[in-house]
């Protein structure tokens, strides 16, 4: 059988050169699943704060339109019912519009899965990378 290179290698480079060959790569991949974890954990800060924004946003619109569709709703319903009975139906009209929201809002945010993704990345490390385990 010929000698392949890294039996030359083996032969002709010392054990602490070895070694510390090992000990670059390790550290390497270390360095890289880090890199990883902060690249995952931005990502999760980018859809959070996205979600967030869709429910100011939402609020934001939901109460101007309140403001102005509510008192012309309010003062056409009046009258039909009343002003006090109109003034109820316009509230519950506004109540579910924002459930709607808020659901909405809520869904997007619990759509954001980086932290556990990154967990499980972490524990995918192999245990010899853990001194402490």
């Amino acid at each position: 059988m010929p000698p392949t290179t890294a039996h030359a290698k083996a032969e002709s480079v010392s054990l602490g050169d070895l070694l510390g060959e090992v000990t670059r790569d390790m550290s390497t991949l270390m360095r890289q699943e880090v890199e990883l974890a902060k690249v995952e954990l931005k990502d999760s800060a980018a859809r959070a704060g996205k979600g967030t924004g869709m429910l100011a946003g939402a609020g934001v619109a939901g109460h101007f339109v309140l403001l102005f569709l509510s008192l012309a709703l309010w003062w056409a319903l009046g009258t039909l019912l009343g002003l006090g009975w109109s003034g109820v139906v316009v509230a519950v009209v506004w109540g579910l519009v924002a459930a709607v929201l808020a659901a909405m809002g809520r869904k997007e945010l619990k759509a954001i899965k980086g932290l556990p993704q990154t967990s499980e990345t972490l524990q995918e490390i192999p245990p010899t990378f853990k001194p402490n385990s």
